[in-house]
């Protein structure tokens, strides 16, 4: 049997199988409010029938935007234009999940296909980026941040924590800190991105506290029976691969200790020199550290499109459910074509009753 397909349980939520929408931004919201884009865009990837299927990263806080068209999460009304698409999520028998976040030293910047670069500072559509010290990230997102104060890092948690209320209180079932990406967070994990000298900076565990901070106020308000999950980068392939990856394995742990779930393995991004060695599955390994370091169940994505080397990784226990992104944006109903590719029986029974009957009983021979 396919292991992509078995079901998965984590806590007090349950999965039909092992496919989960990776969190994708579109950069189609208007001033933080989700519209008819998103609505068929969830839609869609429920009705093609992953088991999880994890909204966009949605920011904590106005200045936390990647983009002036990102999702926002900072006000009861946005999070109110949500609970259609939990409601869709639902009904079309995914679980809906949901990614928090704050963009840090990247925010203020155009969409992807628009240039993704910094807006220019005398554009009014900007506003000045915030970060752990006053460095920029380089080439194409060259603003300097302004460093934050031990005030102004509070009130970002807090923020993350109002966040997190409110997407309980919608009906999100799993909750994704955004961990990873060169955003705030990993920014102040990185001695890329971090020059302080206080007890945010220095030393791996002084620059992790941001993230567990964070971490421990959001594990008091967010409900003890649904996963608390983060993606986290883990290493950046800039040559210090196993520096990184060990500081990661120190960092996760404790993220487990104080109540993390799950942990979504991905990249840094920290610096615009790292080499990345593309290919399909080429994150497997790392994951398979990681889950077999910490002893937290484990997903990763990037290029992890191919039915078979998903499978595999799930059968070797490499990781526990695949985040897959690209590939359903190329087709939405990619689970019901894994589920052809691996054999598994009735597959078209992946997909919704109103499809599945017709694609079986017409099926071609």
């Amino acid at each position: 049997m396919s292991s992509l397909f078995t079901g998965y349980t984590l806590k007090g939520v349950s999965l039909r199988n092992r496919i989960a929408v990776s969190p994708m931004c579109q950069y189609m919201a208007t001033d933080g409010f989700v519209g008819d884009w998103h609505r068929t865009h969830y839609d869609a990837l429920a009705r093609g029938g992953a088991g999880l299927v994890v909204v966009e990263a949605a920011a904590v806080a106005p200045e936390g935007r990647i983009t002036p068209a990102d999702v926002g999460i900072w006000s009861d009304d946005r999070v109110e234009a949500l609970r259609p698409i939990v409601q869709a999520i639902k009904t079309a028998g995914a679980v809906p999940g949901i990614q928090i976040a704050h963009a840090g030293r990247k925010a203020s910047a155009n969409r992807p296909w628009e240039g993704d670069d910094h807006i220019a500072e005398t554009d009014p559509r900007g506003w000045q980026p915030i970060g752990p010290s006053a460095v920029a990230f380089g080439a194409g997102l060259p603003r300097v941040p302004t460093a934050m104060t031990v005030a102004d890092i509070k009130r970002v948690q807090q923020d993350f924590v109002d966040a997190a209320i409110r997407v309980r209180d919608a009906g999100f079932e799993w909750l994704m800190l955004h961990f990873a990406h060169g955003y705030l967070a990993q920014s102040f994990f990185s001695d890329y991105a971090n020059k302080r000298d206080d007890e945010y900076g220095g030393s791996a565990v002084n620059r992790g506290r941001f993230m567990i901070e964070t971490l421990q106020a959001v594990r008091k308000v967010w409900p003890e029976h649904l996963p608390l999950s983060a993606r986290v980068g883990v290493i950046e392939f800039d040559g210090r691969d196993e520096e990184k990856i060990e500081e990661s394995i120190g960092l996760t742990r404790t993220m487990k200790a104080e109540g993390l779930d799950f942990l979504d393995v991905s990249m840094g991004f920290n610096t615009p020199d790292a080499k990345i060695p593309w290919g399909a599955g080429f994150m497997a390994p790392t994951a398979q550290r990681m889950r077999e370091a910490t002893g937290l169940p484990v997903a990763t994505s990037w290029y992890a499109s191919r039915p078979d080397i998903v499978d595999r990784m799930i059968a070797t226990e490499q990781v526990d459910l695949a985040m897959i992104g690209r590939s359903l944006l190329a087709n939405p109903h990619w689970p019901y074509h894994a589920a052809l590719a691996l054999g598994i029986d009735r597959p078209s029974w992946v997909l919704p009753a109103p499809y599945a009957h017709w694609l079986e009983r017409y099926r071609s021979e």
